[in-house]
């Protein structure tokens, strides 16, 4: 795949996953970003939750996961990057497919009371997803810390994975917390500057 195909494919899947983050919450009158989480507006109840899912984050992770596989052979053939983004890919990309297929109960059951398998499915996948991504965004940028030519893209992926462990595990040790959506949109965030940044560096890389 060309390089300016792999830059859009990773761009449109960051685009396709921030449109319904922002605009689910406009379906409720009194949605409160910073202590919701983002999954709350496609959850079964969610008057456009199917909307969003199907047309927004099932999408989002199927872009992401061809970017994550296909980009790999844009940088040197290191065993630390292709295992990076090989769970970038799995545990990133085909992890939002599967929470979209499968949305929480109402109000994402926060106290897990009574689960449905859905909700089971949910949750489960989206802990792998913070136990395992930002681990793999860390090992990308070791990877690339060996080559002077990555030096600003490695620093890049070491402070969004660094970043993102500290708010996981604020998430983790609270999940009742008021800023639950806070620490939950930060992290999710710092998974998409890394996408972004590493879309434009091959956007802009001859390799």
């Amino acid at each position: 795949m060309r390089n300016i195909s792999v830059f859009w494919v990773g761009l449109l899947g960051v685009i396709f996953f921030v449109v319904p983050s922002v605009l689910g919450g406009f379906q409720f009158d009194n949605y409160d970003p910073i202590s919701q989480f983002i999954s709350e507006t496609y959850a079964v109840d969610a008057p456009y939750g199917n909307l969003l899912r199907f047309l927004g984050y099932i999408p989002s992770g199927i872009l992401l996961t061809i970017f994550c596989f296909t980009v790999i052979k844009k940088f040197p053939q290191s065993g630390l990057i292709k295992i990076g983004f090989w769970g970038l890919g799995v545990f990133y990309g085909i992890t939002t497919i599967i929470v979209g297929l499968f949305p929480c109960d109402k109000g994402c059951n926060k106290e897990f009371i009574n689960p449905s398998i859905s909700q089971i499915i949910h949750n489960l996948t989206g802990l792998l997803t913070y136990l395992i991504v930002p681990i793999s965004i860390i090992i990308i940028g070791v990877g690339l810390q060996q080559l002077k030519k990555y030096d600003a893209l490695s620093k890049t992926a070491i402070l969004c994975g660094l970043i993102s462990v500290i708010f996981i595990g604020l998430l983790l040790s609270n999940p009742l917390t008021d800023y639950a959506g806070l620490y939950q949109r930060i992290v999710e965030g710092t998974f998409l500057i890394w996408i972004i940044s590493c879309s434009f560096f091959v956007k802009n890389n001859n390799q």
